[in-house]
């Protein structure tokens, strides 16, 4: 497929200097001398004609032009399907796909994770310009493709991992899996008990059936536009509520199955923003509305192989389904995974040694009969004994160190500077996506760095 974006074209731009700097630039006025000066003024309300070339605004080297690169040698084709805008029938042209892409990409790597942000840099900044190449675009296109290509980003995202592996940068050996709550798309104010939801879903469902009589009358003076987004602001309200009332019940249901676990059901709240989000320990020590993110990383290349997202306040279940996600991308499992005490149980512990791989986490103490947790225990299966020396020995102690090493530095960089400090999306499917979009700028870069180009 050709290039589309057409950056060698030159075009004829009108700038005016003046409209250009902010009226509050610093300046000062001429002073005032006894003889008239003959001099040079700027004159910034002039319009001049520039012939400008994009191409060559970006040089060779530049990270936006590896990132091109990189997307033309992938199989994009699961973006180009949903497509309908073909030749010979009538329509408006849809805009390529890896321009969207590439821009989520490049923005990424810069540390922009907002829509509204790339939309504004589109028409101002060198290598945006240079990504659509006369292309325009909004945020609302380019905040939808983020969420509504979450198959054909995986299978991006599991390309990337072949290319690695096929090239032998990725070896998976050994991995380092971790997670990190990010904070969700909802204040914890917004948190309902039973009865309140109920009222509120009332509320909402009135509010719809008014706002459809009310378009009804022939004196609303509402514009068209301005009906149609408040009924889908009044529907996509009932869709929340109705939503956090089926959520109210899975909770109150894995309550009632949880072993030891007071069933106080006036307690169980739900986010009426969120619906998905749960109330969690944050790092600081608090409990704020979040998302468990889950990535497993190569502790040799540093390359991300798993990603998941969940509403779990705790890891003591998510290392199955990682090894799980990392089969299914890789058609292989590591031989090794380093886990902190958080993911530690014994029934992972069995079910990862059955599959061959060696689980490394510090061992829980049992602090009521003083137990060495190192040392074999008469009832415990071949596994479990071959964890505990495995954790007892210097060479397992040694091994251990990779974890925090590799995870907690990709979790970090994750945050700052790939736009996981917080989330601008609601629902674990879209999280997810976001996450996937994380992930791969990163896998990206990374193989970058290692000479895949």
């Amino acid at each position: 497929m050709e290039e589309p974006t057409g950056r060698q074209q030159l075009r004829l731009e009108s700038l005016d200097a003046d409209s250009r700097i902010g009226q509050s630039f610093p300046g000062g006025e001429t002073a005032v001398v006894e003889e008239a000066l003959r001099l040079r003024l700027a004159n910034r309300q002039q319009l001049r004609l520039e012939a400008v070339d994009l191409d060559s605004r970006i040089e060779q080297g530049h990270p936006v032009r590896a990132i091109w690169r990189v997307l033309e040698r992938l199989d994009l084709s699961l973006f180009y399907r949903p497509i309908k805008a073909v030749e010979g029938r009538p329509g408006q042209d849809a805009t390529d796909p890896k321009i969207l892409i590439a821009l989520w990409l490049y923005a990424l790597s810069e540390g922009v994770g907002s829509a509204r942000a790339i939309a504004r840099l589109c028409p101002r900044h060198d290598a945006y310009r240079w990504i659509c190449g006369g292309v325009s675009v909004n945020y609302h296109m380019i905040s939808d493709f983020r969420s509504d290509h979450t198959g054909a980003l995986d299978d991006l995202f599991t390309q990337v991992l072949a290319v690695l592996m096929h090239k032998g940068l990725l070896s998976l050996h050994r991995v380092a899996q971790d997670g990190t709550r990010v904070r969700a798309s909802a204040g914890a104010a917004s948190f309902r008990r039973e009865p309140k939801l109920r009222l509120c879903l009332a509320e909402a469902r009135a509010h719809v059936e008014a706002l459809k009589a009310e378009a009804e009358q022939p004196e609303d003076k509402r514009s068209s536009r301005v009906k149609a987004a408040q009924e889908r602001a009044a529907r996509e309200r009932e869709a929340r509520l109705e939503q956090a009332l089926t959520e109210l019940e899975r909770i109150k249901a894995a309550k009632a199955q949880a072993k030891n676990h007071p069933q106080r059901t006036t307690e169980t709240r739900v986010s009426t923003t969120d619906p998905e989000a749960r109330r969690m320990k944050m790092a600081d020590g608090g409990y704020s509305p979040a998302y468990n993110l889950q990535f497993s990383t190569d502790t040799e290349s540093r390359v991300i192989v798993g990603v998941q997202a969940c509403n779990d306040g705790t890891d003591s279940h998510r290392l199955e389904p990682m090894l799980e996600e990392i089969q299914r991308r890789a058609e292989c499992l590591p031989d090794q995974t380093l886990v902190d005490g958080g993911y530690m149980n014994f029934a992972a512990v069995e079910q990862a040694a059955a599959q061959g791989v060696e689980v490394f986490a510090p061992p829980r103490e049992n602090k009521t009969y003083h137990i060495d947790p190192f040392a074999v225990q008469p009832h415990d299966s071949a596994a479990i004994a071959a964890y505990r020396q495995r954790m007892g020995s210097p060479e397992g102690k040694e091994i251990y160190k990779e974890r925090a090493a590799t995870a907690e530095t990709i979790n970090a960089d994750l945050r700052t500077w790939r736009g996981l400090g917080r989330l601008l999306v609601r629902g674990t499917a879209k999280v997810f996506t976001v996450a996937l979009w994380s992930a791969l700028t990163y896998n990206i870069l990374r193989s970058l760095s290692m000479g895949w180009i």
